[in-house]
């Protein structure tokens, strides 16, 4: 659900003002990230950082191979409370929560009555009529809005956290084993914990927050989820704690080699799981045709939705949908995005547009198979070369498998069009497998 990385002030390093002259909003983690060198960009209103010495290679490998860590603090949080807090999630999010149990989160999107993308969120059960949704980064006001514009009459509690919460995200098959060490009772903690699933609370007034304490005893809401497409967490924490908690995971068993990863390895990391950026993947246009159908209640023969919600019967009318597919490059070479970056078919034709053209450098092609530094069926040593990947939207669907050529000024790639890109990720296993 994360946004894409539009950097309006990429050499802003030594600047929190953007290029209107307007103050950058920073995270609790800013004097870190400044003093440790990482490369600082413009993102949704904040001074974030795009990469750290170590460079963007580095850090999406480390994800794959042991840890990385990522400061989501811009990210906003939304709360819902009353009697009516479900009814209202239920007509303003595209997943059926009616099953949703205390504990579990779930991702889908906050659409308008034309089908499009308000943003995309995941909903977080706290308790019987109590959430928490999760937004993306500036989006804590918007959402808050059209949350309060359809809940007037109800019984509902709306309140916009942005910015009194920090966020920090460890990613990578060694997060629980570097974690265990920073937490109270890990046994109890990591026991079960499915994926989507989350303990805690970062607010000490919650009796939840019991549940996952750190070993200074700092309540944290810990959940098993994330958006790299390899095993990980998600922790929600009191601001003042952000930067205790960002340099004890760093301080850990410098075997795990975890390292901070900024919005690049975000971005690319994310492409390869076929997972969308908001704002690029998903905008302005209808919620519909796309990869992650998953985040609609759609009914098991697609005939319709299992509720009823805002944009509902818009996403169901044809006219003046898009299709997004996935595609995968040959080799490293990438395009841009956005409008000048153009898709043809094979005989020249005019297809749509690129919407996002990432580089995936932990796989490669072995015998017309894509093989991630991850696959156990790996050639002994094989070294990834890196291959571009992402997703077009154009106006009539294709067939999987397809080629289509991405063209950027004089730049020409083909790419194929595919249903996953980066193979053997680690996201939905079993927790005992990390252990």
């Amino acid at each position: 659900m994360k946004d894409q990385t539009q950097v309006t002030n990429k050499n802003a390093k030594n600047s929190e003002v953007n290029t209107m002259g307007n103050m950058l909003k920073t995270t609790p983690l800013n004097r870190w990230h400044r003093e440790n060198n990482a490369n600082m960009a413009e993102f949704g209103g904040f001074d974030m950082p795009l990469w750290y010495e170590t460079g963007v290679k580095n850090e999406h490998l480390a994800v794959l191979e042991s840890a990385g860590i990522f400061d989501t603090s811009h990210m906003a949080c939304v709360t819902v409370r009353g009697n009516d807090a479900l009814a209202l999630l239920q007509r303003c999010h595209t997943r059926d929560l009616a099953s949703l149990a205390q504990g579990r989160c779930v991702y889908g999107a906050i659409l308008d009555e034309q089908g499009h993308t308000v943003d995309d969120a995941i909903v977080y059960c706290i308790g019987p009529g109590d959430f928490m949704v999760c937004v993306n980064a500036g989006m804590g006001a918007t959402v808050t809005a059209h949350l309060a514009g359809h809940g007037k009459k109800l019984d509902v509690v709306i309140k916009d956290l942005t910015g009194k919460i920090a966020k920090i995200d460890i990613q990578g098959k060694n997060s629980l084993r570097i974690l265990k060490h920073l937490i109270q009772s890990p046994e109890q903690v990591f026991d079960t914990m499915p994926y989507f699933s989350f303990k805690g609370h970062m607010d000490p007034a919650f009796s939840p927050s019991s549940q996952v304490v750190l070993t200074d005893g700092t309540p944290v809401l810990l959940s098993r989820s994330g958006y790299t497409g390899e095993f990980g967490f998600e922790i929600f924490i009191a601001p003042e704690k952000a930067v205790d908690l960002w340099t004890d995971i760093l301080g850990q068993d410098r075997s795990y080699n975890v390292i901070p990863c900024g919005l690049g390895a975000r971005d690319s990391l994310r492409a390869g799981a076929v997972l969308p950026l908001s704002h690029q993947d998903i905008g302005s246009w209808k919620f519909i045709n796309h990869p992650w159908m998953f985040a609609l209640s759609l009914k098991p023969d697609g005939s319709g939705f299992t509720k009823a919600f805002i944009g509902d019967k818009a996403l169901l009318d044809p006219k003046d949908a898009y299709y997004t597919h996935a595609f995968v490059g040959e080799n490293l070479r990438k395009v841009s995005s956005g409008q000048k970056a153009q898709v043809f078919d094979l005989e020249g034709n005019l297809l749509g547009n690129v919407l996002t053209c990432a580089t995936d450098m932990g796989i490669g092609w072995i015998d017309q198979k894509i093989i991630s530094i991850t696959s156990p069926d790996r050639p002994e040593g094989f070294v990834p070369k890196g291959l571009s990947c992402g997703f077009i939207r154009v106006k009539s669907p294709l067939e999987m498998g397809s080629k289509v050529v991405l063209k950027e000024n004089k730049r020409t790639l083909t790419v194929t069009l595919v249903t996953d890109v980066r193979p053997h990720r680690t996201a939905r296993q079993k927790i005992s497998n990390f252990i």
